[in-house]
């Protein structure tokens, strides 16, 4: 689907701020017919992340980080059928680790990020049978 017109909305989260919800508390109230991360950059202390499939096929490998981390990016979209989110973080030594956003993903000093609103597309969710996940829908307003 296209949109002809955008909206852009530009956030600043602050310390101790969990990054998800804020994002999700966020939508609901200005974007109700859903929102994309068009871009993201900051630090946070603490990081739940689901990780990729593995070669067995199992899709279910949380990992729970407790470090100061750089963002050096996420993208997603979220809507009130849910939120997708996947972010890259980088720690003090320039290693990188990403996934999934599970949650507990908290603001260590700053978390600027960038979304952008379609004006006439609505996204949401609804289980895939192929997949067996909710993926992402998208209707014209």
């Amino acid at each position: 689907m296209t949109s002809s017109t955008m909206r852009v909305h530009v956030l600043r989260l602050t310390p101790g701020q969990e990054v998800k919800t804020c994002l999700k508390e966020f939508v609901a109230r200005e974007a109700p017919g859903g929102a994309f991360v068009m871009t993201c950059c900051g630090s946070i202390t603490t990081a739940t992340l689901r990780m990729a499939a593995a070669p067995d096929g199992t899709t279910d490998k949380v990992v729970r980080y407790e470090k100061h981390f750089e963002v050096l990016g996420m993208s997603g979209t979220i809507s009130q059928g849910g939120t997708h989110l996947h972010i890259c973080l980088s720690d003090h030594q320039g290693c990188t680790v990403g996934g999934h956003v599970v949650g507990d993903l908290n603001v260590f000093t700053t978390m600027e990020v960038v979304l952008g609103e379609p004006k006439d597309l609505r996204m949401g969710r609804a289980l895939d049978p192929v997949t067996g996940f909710t993926e992402l829908t998208v209707t014209k307003d």
